[in-house]
């Protein structure tokens, strides 16, 4: 016995009841949700007073193609951090974080992990905070660093930060994307790559171009601030 469309009887039924034991055989959360990207305004990032200089040196510059932030630093200034806060609804959510920067001057023979040398074109952080402890990582755009390097590790009671190369020399004036995942890096560097240790909110993201320590000219472009969820 067929139905009007010419199939067997019932055969629309087991197909539903097929489909539905498939999607109860999947584990939990594996359903394919898109991500969802939220922007960070270049507009929105302020000086850290507490950690920064009397005169800023970053200008916002309004693109035709985006937005993005300039820094210029020339000595003798002192160095000047700006900050942005991650909105607090994703500060356990986000899964990827994504920004673009070009190094356009290199501060001279700048590297993080050399004493009194530690002067970057470009740094972006990832600032964490636990109950009772901050954590940083500052990706780093190094002069003569070695890329991929792990150095300037701090530890103190209440504040843990580690500098990473995330990119060396050259090249000069190009855009360059960097993607990282905020838990799998905060568990290398600060839960002994511990997949099942907590990870406190990630609460902002930082920026800071220098070359007091080298007394030399130091700039850098930055933009794409990205957070997937």
């Amino acid at each position: 016995m067929s139905d009007a469309g010419g199939n067997p009887k019932g055969a629309g039924a087991a197909a539903l009841a097929a489909l539905a034991l498939a999607l109860l055989a999947r584990p939990a959360g594996a359903l394919d949700v898109p991500p969802v990207e939220t922007r960070l305004d270049v507009h929105a990032f302020a000086v850290e007073h507490g950690q920064s200089g009397q005169v800023s040196y970053y200008q916002v510059e309004e693109d035709p193609a985006e937005a993005f932030l300039r820094a210029r630093y020339r000595p003798p200034l002192e160095s000047v951090t700006l900050s942005v806060h991650v909105p607090e609804a994703l500060r356990r959510a986000v899964k990827k974080v994504r920004w673009r920067w070009r190094a356009m001057a290199l501060p001279i023979g700048g590297d993080e992990c050399r004493a009194e040398r530690g002067d970057s074109s470009a740094a972006v952080y990832l600032v964490f905070h636990g109950t009772l402890r901050w954590y940083a990582l500052k990706y780093v755009w190094s002069t003569v660093g070695r890329k991929g390097s792990t150095c300037a590790k701090r530890r103190t009671p209440f504040t843990a930060q580690d500098s990473i190369i995330r990119e060396s020399g050259a090249p000069i004036g190009e855009w360059v994307t960097e993607e990282v995942d905020p838990a799998a890096e905060f568990r290398a560097h600060f839960s002994n790559r511990d997949t099942d240790s907590p990870v406190p909110d990630l609460v902002a993201l930082a920026i800071m171009t220098d070359g007091d320590q080298t007394q030399s000219a130091s700039s850098a472009d930055y933009t794409g601030f990205t957070l997937v969820h």
